[in-house]
């Protein structure tokens, strides 16, 4: 919900930046195309860096035997290691949002 409003934000100070840079109010437009860019930037970077933790039958590769007791959800999760690629996966062992 946030990050549609955010998205809505973003793409409405681009339209603005737009519409004003058309005017010829150049610090404004400047202001709003920059703002909209990192914006939307961010939130592409976000959804891309930040993936959902995998399950056990979807991960790609072999444990190392590492698990940890994830902050954020309070579940078991354990690490997986993808050779090929040098991927590493978390994948949600158990706790409050497993399953």
């Amino acid at each position: 919900m946030l990050r549609r409003l955010l998205f809505f934000v973003a793409v409405g100070c681009l339209v603005l930046g737009l519409v004003t840079l058309m005017s010829g109010f150049w610090p404004a437009a400047f202001w709003l195309l920059v703002n909209g860019s990192v914006l939307t930037l961010g939130l592409v970077f976000e959804r891309w860096r930040y993936k959902p933790m995998k399950t056990a039958a979807t991960a790609k590769g072999l444990p190392t035997g590492e698990r940890f007791v994830d902050p954020e959800t309070g579940a078991l999760t354990e690490v997986y290691y993808d050779a090929a690629t040098g991927e590493r996966t978390y994948v949600r062992l158990s706790g409050p949002s497993a399953g």
